[in-house]
């Protein structure tokens, strides 16, 4: 079988099977919505409690401000309904049942990254919406928005693959999902909320280092309508392509070890 055979079979069955995953969704569309609401809540509490205390030292309403923060927050917690649905196929067997068809092993890898990347996408451009009704507003060109459209679906995807990672791994739906709680809770530690220069020097020191600091900045730049300054847009874009990287090699091996 020649190697075009196999990638345009790779495809059809990825696109077969995303299908299948997102009927499921629409059926329950309650998993987006659920998946909105954690941030929506964030942002109503940081705007309208916390917001007049925080000083962020740059012109502009807080909730332009936090906005990047929560949109990576609800990836984050997106993302763990995909570890969820990977260990129920994995438990109801019909991981098995594929093997026995005619279907490339990725596919079904595929199929679930693929879903989680439309439903977290949705679950984002409500997140959005619901911050443009408090006042959020951005200067971003067609070709910014663009930009930060393409940086969330890398971050989607690059957490999404150590979502898969988490569902082949775990021995329990708790253990499948729990994984998302640590990436939920490093925003908090970055320039997310507050300058990293108001934070205690080792916890500045870490947060100023850590990948979500770059990411949010580079957004911020661009829905402000500027450029991110100095190395930071690619100090982002290294660290999602190397997150992407690993956990897609880390997928691959669990899957693996767990299909074997």
């Amino acid at each position: 079988m020649s190697a075009h055979t196999l990638v345009t079979g790779g495809v059809r069955d990825a696109a077969i099977l995303t299908g299948r995953s997102l009927r499921h969704i629409l059926r329950s569309p309650d998993t987006i919505i659920t998946t909105a609401i954690t941030p929506i809540a964030l942002m109503l509490l940081f705007v309208f409690v916390l917001g007049g205390a925080i000083e962020t030292g740059v012109e502009g309403s807080y909730v332009d401000y936090l906005l990047p923060g929560i949109l990576l927050i609800t990836i984050a917690s997106g993302v763990a309904y995909t570890s969820y649905r990977l260990f129920l196929d994995l438990r109801s067997g019909i991981f098995e049942r594929f093997r026995s068809m005619p279907i490339t092993r990725s596919g079904v890898l595929w199929a679930h990254v693929l879903t989680s990347v439309c439903a977290n996408l949705v679950s984002v451009a409500l997140v959005i919406g619901v911050a443009l009704l408090l006042g959020f507003r951005s200067s971003a060109s067609p070709a910014a928005w663009l930009a930060v459209a393409g940086i969330l679906a890398l971050f989607t995807l690059a957490l999404t693959w150590l979502a898969v990672i988490a569902g082949l791994s775990a021995q329990s739906v708790d253990g499948a999902s729990a994984f998302s709680y640590p990436l939920i809770f490093l925003p908090f530690i970055s320039s997310a909320f507050v300058p990293t220069d108001s934070m205690p020097a080792p916890v500045a020191w870490f947060a100023e280092h850590q990948p979500v600091t770059a990411i949010v900045d580079t957004l911020r730049a661009l829905l402000d309508g500027g450029a991110p300054q100095g190395a930071t847009g690619w100090i982002a874009l290294a660290w999602l392509l190397g997150i992407l990287a690993l956990a897609y090699l880390g997928a691959r091996l669990a899957y693996r070890r767990r299909t074997r």
